[in-house]
């Protein structure tokens, strides 16, 4: 085996023991959770933001972000319900590059897994704490959801991933809503499959015990765009993508039938200022269209301080080190003419 194994990383549970939870810790997590529920069966009206960098690689500037949400959250709450974006861990096309806080909390170093772990758990629990946001991580790694598992409000598995039958399982386990994306090739099927599996019960192993999982009921749709085989991306937000995914979910007998648009990635073809028009198309086809109104649930925003985004080592504040991000300024403005359009 070509591989060093460097040492042995905590469990979950060694690490929950050194940055436990609260009574009033949980109490949060557990009212924004009974919302987050209500709005994915459709018994609340308010539309879901996840939103936030791309990557989440300086905590400082990623709470001054979500402290800025929540002073918005006072303008809009009543129409808008915001889960911030803490994705620690990023998937790499080709495996190189940065790999998010999981593996270097400072992007300057080299990885350590052990750091990476606390950090991301110490900013989850910042967030939590400083601006009462349980907030929203990727399914980039199954086994490591645990660390996580008791302070986040959403969990998405990524274009990548969404075929892995470690991901469909581990997801059924979970009592938060989980997001599908559909796989980069677009193929809807492969995103209904994975939907289906994670509703469902199942038995499988999980770091090394024999789980049985009871079915997640809100594991839903994630619309993400999609890349041909000559590697150009195209979208799958436009009126009649959404009249196909409406039909196809009438079809599945999915319980909570839900979708969030990803704004960015392939649906704007990584050109991050395209993402406010993408979102007024999508909410004039929920004002034209009764089945898909019923079935949208949001949008899912890559959104920082600083618009764009900078190399390593440049280190301007809020300013993304993967994909380009919105800026705060443009932000704010969408989320005022998203509250004033509903």
């Amino acid at each position: 085996m070509n591989m060093i194994f460097e040492r042995k990383l905590p469990i979950p549970q060694e690490v929950k023991k050194l940055f436990p939870v609260t009574e009033e810790d949980t109490a949060r997590v557990e009212a924004r959770a009974a919302e987050i529920r209500d709005i994915f069966e459709g018994k609340s009206d308010k539309l879901v933001l996840i939103i936030g960098p791309c990557s989440a690689d300086n905590a400082d500037s990623v709470i001054e972000y979500i402290t800025r949400l929540r002073r918005l959250e006072e303008k809009v709450g009543d129409k808008i319900f915001f889960i911030p974006r803490i994705y620690t861990n990023k998937p790499r096309t080709t495996g190189d590059g940065y790999k998010g806080m999981l593996h270097q909390p400072d992007p300057n170093e080299k990885p350590d897994m052990y750091k990476g772990i606390v950090a991301i758990r110490s900013l989850h629990m910042r967030a939590l704490r400083e601006t009462g946001y349980s907030c929203a991580d990727e399914m980039l790694y199954p086994e490591d959801h645990r660390y996580l598992n008791d302070i986040l409000a959403y969990v998405a598995v990524g274009a990548r991933s969404v075929e892995n039958q470690q991901h469909r399982l581990t997801a059924s386990g979970l009592k938060i809503p989980v997001g599908m994306k559909n796989p980069t090739s677009g193929d809807l099927s492969v995103m209904m499959n994975s939907i289906t599996a994670a509703q469902h019960k199942h038995t499988f192993l999980y770091r090394g015990w024999e789980v049985h999982s009871q079915g997640n009921p809100y594991a839903h749709a994630i619309l993400r765009g999609y890349v041909d085989r000559r590697g150009q991306t195209h979208p799958n937000y436009h009126y009649e993508d959404l009249c196909a995914l409406a039909e196809q979910y009438a079809e599945s007998g999915l319980l909570n039938p839900a979708l969030i648009v990803d704004t960015n990635h392939a649906n704007s073809g990584k050109q991050y200022l395209e993402q406010p028009r993408i979102v007024k198309e999508v909410m004039q086809s929920c004002r034209i269209n009764p089945d898909i109104k019923k079935l949208f649930r949001g949008f899912m925003i890559e959104s920082y301080i600083e618009d764009g985004a900078q190399k390593i080592g440049e280190c301007v504040f809020g300013k993304s080190i993967t994909d380009p991000c919105l800026g705060w300024e443009k932000t704010e403005r969408l989320v005022y003419d998203i509250a004033d359009a509903l």
